[in-house]
């Protein structure tokens, strides 16, 4: 009889076991896809119209240059010629990760995608969406929303 306890108690054991790392292999599965996500919600922070974002002047034309809103919230600002700039959010569309300005280029150092600096497209993913653009405009030399 105790045999037969014994062959009992270490199948129910052993098949516990099983099912707890099959468990555990789903919810890493799960962790590890490479398949693009729907990301974060698309839409960029909000901004009081005439909230100065920069100087126009402290980005070279081509160049990108993080910022904040007054409220915190993550900004990207681009010099796309000599007197014009564009603003987009800098939450990547992929996870939400902050991008970080590298040249005309601005990367997501999480997961590699790349977006194009002055219009916020993805240039490669995963991330499928562009960055949200905030409406800026250039006044008395300041980088301002719109």
């Amino acid at each position: 009889m105790t045999a037969e306890l014994h062959s009992r108690r270490t199948v129910l054991s052993t098949g516990a076991a099983v099912a707890g790392a099959a468990v555990g292999a789903v919810a890493l599965t799960a962790c590890g896809s490479d398949k693009p996500s729907a990301g974060p919600a698309a839409a960029p922070p909000a901004a009081a119209p005439g909230e100065t974002l920069t100087a126009l002047s402290d980005i070279e034309v081509g160049q990108a240059k993080a910022a904040k809103t007054a409220d915190g919230k993550d900004v990207i600002v681009t010099r796309t010629a000599e007197g014009t700039a564009a603003a987009f959010s800098a939450i990547c569309t992929h996870q939400g990760c902050a991008v970080v300005p590298e040249g005309a280029e601005l990367k997501c150092p999480c997961h590699n995608s790349i977006f194009d600096a002055k219009t916020g497209a993805v240039k490669k993913g995963p991330a499928d969406q562009p960055l949200p653009s905030i409406a800026v405009k250039v006044t008395n030399g300041q980088v301002v929303t719109a």
